[in-house]
């Protein structure tokens, strides 16, 4: 797919599992396990999709999945697994290696969107992209550093802390024009600052909608996660996003969803619902 002067990949990094109950919130089990089916410990399976940009000069990466610095305890609880996908090998399926990259973009910081930032290397985390500068909302960086006791468990700091060590994390501070036709919508009801790359040349725009709609299953508006630190802002964000995309065509690509990568959404009796998958 290209917008604007982007050429747009699908980054497939592996998947994992989380609880289901905590993925959708108040919603009861016997509606959200229709369309994903627990396991024996009750969590569901989910992808850790980033996406790839190429133009303007640049090699962009938006998010990068768990990355490969868990223990094997951690692999157990989340189910974590590289069998059908990695970062590399999708990277790699579309002529780029980590050294290419020249921009990573994280929507946040969580373990399983920025993972990926670095790698241990003989007992030293270095940054994972050697040439690449990283971008976070400064906002949410200090979030981060202050983390409560519902989401201190949410960040690794050997994910990001090393970025800052060595000089290539860079600060946003609300919609800046980073790059040419990418905004970023800025989100507070899953996390602070959570930000949302939206590409777009004024005829197609599709928004990345990270941990806001992490699966098609969650564009309902009472499909909002546990995980949320408020539930009732990103209620209102969802309402926002859901009324644009449907009035203006819009692509809602899915970072943890499965089975979906993109898809569009239309305006029924019913409310918002998705009316047709997307491929990129």
């Amino acid at each position: 797919m290209k917008i604007a002067n982007y050429e747009l990949y699908s980054i497939e990094t592996g998947r994992f599992a989380l609880d289901g109950g905590a993925m959708f919130g108040i919603v009861p089990k016997p509606l959200w396990s229709k369309s994903n089916s627990p396991d024996e410990r009750n969590r569901i399976e989910l992808a850790a999709r980033g996406l790839l940009l190429k133009g303007e000069g640049k090699i962009i990466l938006i998010d990068n999945g768990n990355g490969n610095k868990f223990t094997d305890k951690q692999i157990d609880i989340y189910r974590l697994d590289n069998s059908q996908s990695s970062l590399e090998t999708s990277l790699a399926n579309v002529g780029v290696s980590k050294a290419d990259v020249t921009d990573v973009i994280l929507t946040h910081l969580h373990f399983d969107h920025a993972g990926g930032s670095t790698i241990n290397e003989d007992s030293v985390l270095k940054p994972a992209f050697p040439n690449a500068k990283y971008y976070v909302q400064k906002k949410h960086y200090l979030r981060s550093q202050n983390a409560n006791e519902k989401d201190r468990g949410s960040f690794m700091p050997d994910d990001f802390i090393p970025l800052k060590d060595f000089g290539v994390l860079e600060f946003i501070e609300g919609n800046e024009k980073v790059f040419p036709n990418i905004e970023f919508m800025i989100c507070n009801g899953h996390t602070d600052a959570q930000q949302l790359p939206e590409i777009s040349d004024g005829e197609t725009t599709l928004l990345y909608c990270c941990d806001m709609i992490p699966t098609s299953s969650h564009i309902p508006l009472p499909y909002i996660m546990g995980y949320d630190l408020r539930p009732l802002e990103t209620l209102e964000e969802k309402k926002l996003i859901l009324n644009n995309a449907a009035d203006e065509n819009w692509i809602l690509f899915f970072e943890h969803d499965p089975n979906t990568v993109a898809a569009k959404v239309t305006r029924t009796e019913k409310g918002i619902v998705m009316s047709e998958k997307v491929k990129l």
